[in-house]
């Protein structure tokens, strides 16, 4: 490998931001409180973003600003400020979709490099060549490419000019996100930021003459009319898509929790650096694939990379899976009690099994031998959100570290 394979993480707050630094991730990707396909995210406003630059550079990390949105012409015409913004903050490079957009980012900000969104659907060698050829630095795939069109993406277009693929997240039932099934049904356009997942909704059949009462829809041979799609993971895939051609590994969910992104930027890290130091030795470690079922997921599948899926991305519920769930966010380490400052975000107690989530080190388990309030005070439990808590450890633990713990039988 002549250059570094870069993991991306998504940063839909300025916490988020610092927590993919801090786990590992090379780059992050935001978007600020206009124009990102991810308007339900909290996204950064202009003076997070400046803080957040600053904080991943000085961890060596890159920033890309979503510009995403297929903006109408009273938005374009106030874009350009916000472009210009952006580029002051130090930002590496704005991720585009929407020609007009693009051609306002060479004209407001003309060094500030861009990135070609996966909504603008490219799936072939002559769409990244023009691309190349207007100015961009990147490309992110369309989702639906295999290897082999990667692959041969990578032999058919100018060597400088950067391949992006998703390797993590959620997955749209359209053609790589360009839906217009939320604007139908609700109103929110998907293409505008607002999606309403209504393919995740649970669907049944009715019929005129009988009202009120739903029939189910199966799947059978031919497939079916349910839409809602499992999650891709490719984690298992690293190799094959490094010896694609691919520079840049995305994972999505500007809109997951800091669980989430802690969890699957340190299972990515791990496994991306333990192919780097050896890639001939490489042995994929199914302990990574099992960190990632900690997340709330839907089932897993590995997308289009060896063609279309046979029956293989539909979601046969509309459930999510969520096995383990975060008890604490560690907020700092006093040294002189040897314990960690803690704020709960779910209830735990004293005695419970637990794994501590450390950035740039492996999960381990741990028991809460010994548990104190605010006060110093010992307690049992701590039953209520958001309460400070103090937790003995024989170790230093740092800043933005979780503990997490299984959940109860029954409890979702």
């Amino acid at each position: 490998m002549s250059k570094k394979v870069e993991l991306l993480a998504p940063a839909g707050s300025l916490l988020k931001l610092r927590t993919a630094v801090l786990y590992g991730a090379d780059a992050v990707y935001c978007g600020t409180t206009e124009f990102s396909l991810r308007a339900g995210s909290q996204n950064l406003t202009l003076p997070e973003l400046h803080e957040g630059v600053e904080f991943a550079h000085a961890h060596g990390a890159r920033v890309y600003v979503a510009l995403n949105t297929y903006a109408r012409s009273d938005e374009l015409r106030r874009m350009g400020d916000t472009i210009e913004q952006i580029a002051q903050a130090g930002t590496d490079a704005v991720i585009v979709s929407d020609l007009g957009v693009f051609a306002l980012v060479r004209e407001r900000a003309p060094d500030l490099a861009i990135h070609i969104s996966t909504q603008s659907n490219v799936v072939n060698f002559g769409a990244c060549a023009m691309w190349h050829r207007l100015g961009a630095s990147r490309v992110v795939l369309a989702r639906e490419l295999s290897l082999a069109e990667i692959a041969d993406i990578r032999r058919s277009t100018p060597p400088e000019l950067e391949l992006e693929c998703f390797v993590h997240g959620a997955m749209c039932m359209s053609y790589s996100g360009r839906c217009v099934m939320s604007n139908y049904l609700t109103g929110r356009d998907a293409n505008r930021g607002d999606c309403a997942q209504p393919c995740r909704w649970k669907y049944a059949l009715t019929e005129e003459k009988r009202p009120g009462e739903y029939f189910p829809v199966y799947e059978g041979e031919e497939g079916s009319f349910v839409f809602n799609s499992k999650d891709l993971c490719l984690i298992r895939r690293l190799p094959e898509l490094v010896k694609a051609g691919v520079v840049s590994l995305k994972i999505e969910g500007r809109m997951k929790s800091e669980f989430y992104v802690a969890s699957v930027v340190s299972a990515y890290r791990r496994a991306l650096d333990q192919y780097e130091r050896d890639p001939a030795g490489y042995r994929f470690d199914e302990g990574l694939y099992e960190e990632l079922c900690k997340v709330s997921h839907r089932a897993y599948y590995e997308g289009f990379v060896d063609g279309p899926p046979q029956n293989g991305q539909i979601q046969s519920t509309g459930s999510y899976i969520r096995e383990w769930e975060i008890a604490a966010f560690v907020e700092s380490w006093d040294a002189a009690r040897e314990m960690m400052r803690c704020r709960q975000r779910n209830k735990f107690c004293r005695g419970d099994e637990v794994e501590l989530l450390m950035p740039g080190r492996e999960p381990m388990a741990l028991r809460i031998d010994q548990l104190f309030n605010a006060d110093g005070q010992p307690v049992e439990s701590a039953p209520h959100a958001d309460e400070l808590l103090y937790v003995p450890v024989p170790f230093e633990v740092p800043a933005y570290s979780m503990i997490r713990r299984k959940k109860e039988e029954g409890v979702k």
